[in-house]
């Protein structure tokens, strides 16, 4: 895989599935409403993947060595990469009861980092297990933080 498009793809899965994670389980404890939740999936995807795009390609714009072509790789592949992983999340959502489904996205969440962990750690020869749990206690601390977050805008809001 062409750097660029790894650069795009990682920052791609990685951002997707966190944020994706932390906005459904604030919307859930903030509304505990199903088409909130699909809507903020939805918003998200579209709107933060192409944020996030932009931001990478300007970042890669910044880079003097960087080619137009991998600029454009690494703006196509964060993008779709975002909005495929984010867009995953309402499968379960349509699929199964809200409280179900949440638990779900957060196994298959932390099912795909722990994938992609281990392959990062694999290529670069480092502890896999040191590498997966790391990225896994950020990705705790972002659902525990909407977690509460979600349950204050609960109680002053709901």
């Amino acid at each position: 895989m062409h750097n660029a498009i790894k650069k795009g793809f990682s920052f791609g899965l990685t951002s997707g599935i966190i944020t994706t994670l932390g906005l459904m389980v604030g919307m859930y404890l903030g509304t505990g409403s199903k088409i909130v939740v699909i809507g903020a999936i939805l918003t998200i995807a579209i709107a933060d993947s192409l944020s996030d795009g932009l931001g990478m390609h300007l970042s890669e714009e910044s880079q003097k060595q960087s080619s137009e072509k991998s600029i454009w790789e690494a703006t196509i592949s964060t993008i779709l990469t975002k909005l495929i992983f984010a867009m995953s999340f309402i499968i379960p959502v349509i699929l199964l009861q809200l409280s179900t489904a949440i638990i779900v996205s957060i196994i298959w969440g932390f099912l795909l980092l722990s994938i992609f962990s281990y392959y990062i750690a694999k290529n670069r020869g480092d502890n896999s297990i040191k590498v997966i749990l790391e990225h896994l206690v950020i990705a705790i601390i972002v659902i525990i933080a909407t977690y509460f977050v979600g349950n204050w805008i609960s109680t002053k809001f709901g």
